[in-house]
């Protein structure tokens, strides 16, 4: 009998929910689970019983954020042997995390969208659900996760080192800009956690009630 790899994808989805929107952080069990789903879903991807469709695209990019735990987890055991808690790997290791969890947010957005169009607009959005589209997308969430980590870090360097701010010179309006663009950014960043979330769970509430109607109408 072959493996529904679709049914395996869906699992795979719903355990990233669970992981990124629905728990307020990950734990140890959820990320452990998440990595290994990751994997799965990168060889099930691979397999040509897998269409190559626009969600698929989405989909990959979701496994693929799963790497930047890695190396996180990596950096953070090289810390801990080398008991620098607070060294520069430490902070790296800190602001992956951060970054694979808002590129996972989105990405699962993403899909969420597109679960939309394809139920309530299907016709309409073909032009727009295409593989092109989506690859553009998930490359626009990764540049927009990889400037917000080197911003993180460059202001968690700046305050690991403890540096003072020239009293004179240009240095000296310049000197505070990373820390005050980083709190910014957490502030922002924590606004969009919360209406994506929002955003998510309307839509699924929208196509959960949709599909109920489809079936009640059919059953009379």
């Amino acid at each position: 009998m072959e493996r529904d790899h679709m049914k395996d994808l869906r699992r795979y989805l719903a355990l990233k929910y669970i992981q990124y929107l629905v728990l307020s952080s990950s734990n140890a069990l959820s990320t452990v689970l998440g990595l290994l789903g990751s994997v799965y879903t990168m060889i099930t991807l691979q397999s040509a019983r897998v269409s190559s469709k626009s969600t698929a695209v989405l989909i990959s990019s979701l496994a693929k954020a799963d790497m930047l735990v890695v190396v996180s987890l990596v950096l953070e055991v090289g810390s801990w042997t080398r008991g620098a808690g607070v060294s520069p790997a430490a902070a790296l290791a800190r602001n992956l995390l951060t970054a694979n969890a808002h590129a996972s947010c989105v990405l699962l957005s993403a899909v969420a969208l597109e679960a939309y169009l394809i139920t309530f607009l299907p016709t309409e959005s073909r032009h727009l659900r295409t593989v092109k589209n989506a690859r553009m997308a998930s490359r626009l969430v990764w540049v927009l996760v990889a400037a917000e980590c080197a911003l993180l870090q460059a202001d968690d360097l700046l305050t690991a080192s403890g540096a003072s701010a020239p009293a004179h010179g240009p240095w000296a309006l310049l000197f505070p800009l990373p820390s005050t663009a980083a709190a910014l950014l957490r502030s922002l960043t924590y606004i969009l956690g919360v209406l994506l979330r929002i955003f998510n769970v309307y839509i699924y509430y929208k196509i959960f009630f949709s599909m109920s109607n489809r079936s009640r109408l059919k059953s009379k």
